[in-house]
């Protein structure tokens, strides 16, 4: 399979070189590396043209200049930067990965990936579990459900991928493409990777500020069309992490303010298959407690 690894950053300094070194590493080296910058300022484009120099099948690309905006996250530049990477790819490519800046890969993520595409011809979208440091200092591995795939870590079959498109550049789009993929009769996959899972070395949800962050994950809930009883089952939960309280008032803020601004949401069918997938994940979780 040819593989096209697709990194966008934007100031990055503190985590880039950490990811490129293990990118280095890996058993299964991509084909192509494309490092995207999406207009950094702090040195991260120095750090990842002196990889480049290095490294011949890597290729620095410096996005087009855009307008400055308030939230680039809520924006989907991450995403929109992936896909005008995979247009300057002239080359046919069988997998293509987008990877975030802030990962530190274990030597064998591509590798077993790749390894698990190559058996099964139904994977359309596949990712890491991934570990992150906690509050208290402990590395623990995040919680994620076995079909979702983080969205720093997604890597789609060309034939998947097309039939997906094109993925909405909104929040909660890295939800969206794999529910669409499902739809569409394509499996998708979090897999555990020999000798560790990579690592998050950015908490989530603390790219901007957490209270920020947890108003983001409301938004996203809106975007993609969460169940209610799901979205208010979050938000007691969300009562209880730190800062107490506070997270889970801004989850259900930004739902709120999303609903009431009527930000751009998921298609309908989208909408109904993820009210469709929690409602059955709550009745399980309480049938197993009865």
């Amino acid at each position: 399979m040819v593989v096209a690894v697709v990194v966008p950053f934007l100031n990055e300094v503190a985590y880039l070189p950490r990811l490129l070194d293990s990118l280095a590493a890996q058993t299964r080296s991509p084909d192509r590396l494309l490092l995207v910058d999406d207009g950094s300022s702090d040195g991260s484009q120095d750090v990842a043209s002196a990889f480049v120099r290095e490294h011949p099948d890597a290729t620095l690309l410096r996005r087009p200049t855009r307008a400055a905006c308030a939230d680039r996250l809520a924006g989907a530049h991450e995403l929109r930067a992936f896909k005008w990477a995979l247009g300057q790819i002239a080359e046919p490519w069988d997998v293509a990965a987008k990877l975030d800046a802030d990962l530190e890969l274990t030597r064998a993520t591509i590798a077993t990936i790749i390894g698990a595409f190559e058996a099964d011809p139904g994977l359309g979208v596949a990712g890491a579990f991934l570990r992150e440091q906690g509050a208290d200092g402990v590395v623990h591995r995040l919680r994620i459900g076995s079909d979702h795939v983080h969205g720093a870590t997604k890597f789609y079959r060309r034939q998947c991928w097309q039939d997906i498109a094109p993925v909405p550049e909104i929040l909660g789009w890295d939800t969206i493409d794999e529910v669409t993929a499902r739809l569409r009769g394509w499996r998708t996959v979090t897999m555990a990777i020999p000798g560790g899972d990579p690592l998050h070395l950015r908490p989530r949800a603390t790219h901007d500020g957490v209270l920020r962050g947890y108003r983001r994950f409301g938004e996203c809930a809106w975007g993609i069309g969460e169940a209610p009883v799901h979205v208010a089952l979050f938000t007691l939960r969300a009562l209880g992490a730190r800062p107490r309280g506070l997270g889970g008032v801004n989850y259900g803020a930004g739902w709120v303010a999303a609903a009431l601004g009527r930000r751009p949401r998921a298609s309908v069918e989208v909408r109904a298959a993820v009210r469709r997938e929690q409602l059955l994940r709550i009745r399980r979780r309480l049938r197993a407690m009865i």
